[in-house]
């Protein structure tokens, strides 16, 4: 069992204590504090005082911390993959994935934050700004609160933070109260790698020790269901600070009739698959063109009885572990059962399992439209309806047809053709013959369209975005009097205008006043 924690905001006791149980399991592993808004404001204070000096800090001295972190990281790698299979429920091998990512965003962030937070020098036409010296600085925001979800409590909550304290920001971390152990381990991990104290907090609790987040940081990194984004966004927006929002996903896959489908197949189950189904990335519809889709299916029916799902222990020992969010049970069973009803049909799994822990058995569905629950909401769990489809203009416009737009896929051989399709999806990030893997391209930007988000993660706005932007102009070699001061000259605006018909290549004449 993990060490109890019962810490607030301050490291002091709380009387309100929230649960953490084992999804796989049912046992507790833990407590947390449900941190009040007064405890929240207290540690956003102690951010505020210890954000300066860290902003102070050159590149080079930031990534330091970052070293000493990465370092520490891999070396506690057991320990922290053994709190995230404990209070997550995930595979092993899904845990390692969380780790491998954050050891490359330690990494990543350390080299280019210098480059990307660099000045940048303007040049400007304008006759009025003639021999000035102009450029641009980014400036870290100061205090950045991060909201993380319950699915990735590593990957997707402190790794949000990474890139805004390689900005200059001090960053307070609210995790998921049903997976808050590993950001605790987070906060210790900066402790003993000697960070600077308060520059990186964590804050636990439910709904409202979000909301206090929101309302007393000045940029808000949010990742979970658009019902509370919109919550989160329309706050930022009456306070006035930037907020970025990774919110839910309805990930289509198209398979077309050149594809490899072996190379299909183990796309399609990675991408439905891989930690039990529970990302806003995960392939939740598959669209198969008629002349491949019942060698496609036949073979997905094969592989998908071939995976396994329990209870994690050891690598190797499941492919698909629990349901880490109590509720989502239900929804993916409500999924199943109204497709069922309106005409679906159940290759393999379709039911929770029996025994302790919550368990849902990987699922593949056929026989499915767009009027199925299964085709247009939010899933969220290990299962995959597939779709035969006419031909690849059917396929577009049904991918299309949603309110999401995080991801998708493209499967076939001739690349060519497979971008063009591509770049027709209403989608924030398309991979072509892969699934999910972009999001270990740090460098390579991922975000969401309509109802799957604002801004993005990763790529040079990825750590931009956890900035403001300041201009500065010099005048270096100022004049008593420039042309264009009061009083007027008509003669200073007639030799004006002669410049600009000089520098623009205007051919109208002026009728000069």
């Amino acid at each position: 069992m993990a060490e109890i924690r019962t810490l607030t905001a301050g490291g002091a006791p709380a009387d309100t204590h929230i649960a953490v149980d084992n999804p796989a399991t049912g046992a507790v592993v833990g407590h947390v504090s449900d941190a009040t808004a007064q405890e929240v404001a207290q540690a956003i204070a102690r951010a505020r005082r210890a954000q300066p000096d860290w902003a102070a800090l050159d590149a080079r001295s930031r990534a330091e911390y970052f070293t000493r972190a990465r370092r520490w990281l891999l070396s506690h790698r057991q320990e922290v993959t053994d709190l995230i299979v404990e209070e997550n429920g995930k595979a092993r091998e899904d845990a390692i994935v969380e780790i491998v990512y954050c050891a490359g965003a330690f990494a990543h962030w350390a080299k280019r934050a210098r480059r990307l937070l660099a000045e940048t020098r303007i040049r400007s036409l304008s006759p009025f700004v003639l021999g000035r010296s102009m450029y641009t600085r980014r400036v870290p925001l100061g205090v950045v609160g991060v909201i993380g979800p319950w699915n990735n409590p590593l990957l997707n909550s402190f790794g949000d933070a990474i890139p805004a304290l390689a900005a200059g920001n001090a960053v307070v971390l609210k995790p998921s109260e049903h997976t808050p152990l590993t950001a605790l381990l987070m906060e210790r991990m900066a402790h003993e790698c000697g960070w600077p104290e308060d520059v990186f907090q964590v804050v636990t609790g439910a709904g409202a020790t979000g909301q206090a987040l929101v309302d007393t940081t000045d940029f808000v990194m949010f990742t979970g269901s658009t019902k509370t984004g919109r919550l989160v966004a329309a706050r930022a927006g009456e306070r006035l600070i930037p907020c970025s929002l990774e919110l839910g996903g309805k990930d289509a896959l198209v398979v077309l009739a050149d594809a490899s489908l072996e190379r299909a197949v183990n796309v399609t189950i990675q991408g439905a698959l891989s930690n039990g189904g529970q990302m806003c990335t995960s392939v939740e519809r598959v669209y198969v063109e008629e002349p491949v889709y019942d060698a496609f299916v036949d073979l997905l029916r094969e592989r998908f009885q071939q995976v396994t799902s329990g209870q994690p222990g050891g690598l190797g020992s499941v492919d698909v572990g629990a349901m880490t969010f109590p509720p989502q049970l239900a929804t993916v069973e409500d999924h199943v059962d109204d497709a069922v009803r309106k005409g679906a049909r159940v290759l393999v799994g379709g039911h929770p399992a029996p025994g302790p822990g919550r368990f849902f058995t990987p699922t593949l569905l056929v026989d499915v439209d767009h009027g199925m629950k299964c085709m247009r909401e939010e899933t969220f769990g290990p299962t995959l309806p597939v779709m035969k489809v006419a031909d690849a203009e059917e396929a577009v416009r049904l991918v299309n047809d949603s309110s999401y737009g995080l991801q998708a896929t493209v499967i076939g051989a001739n690349t060519k053709r497979a971008r063009r399709l591509a770049e027709r999806l209403q989608a924030g990030c398309v991979t072509i013959n892969d699934a999910q893997t972009n999001y270990m391209a740090l460098g390579l930007p991922m975000g969401g369209w309509k109802d799957s988000g604002l801004g993005v993660r990763h790529g040079a706005e990825g750590i931009r975005k956890y900035t403001k932007l300041q201009a500065v102009s010099i005048n270096r070699f100022p004049l008593r009097r420039d042309l264009h001061m009061i009083p007027y000259d008509p003669s200073a605006y007639r030799l004006i205008l002669r410049l600009v018909d000089f520098m623009y290549g205007t051919r109208r004449p002026h009728r000069e006043q």
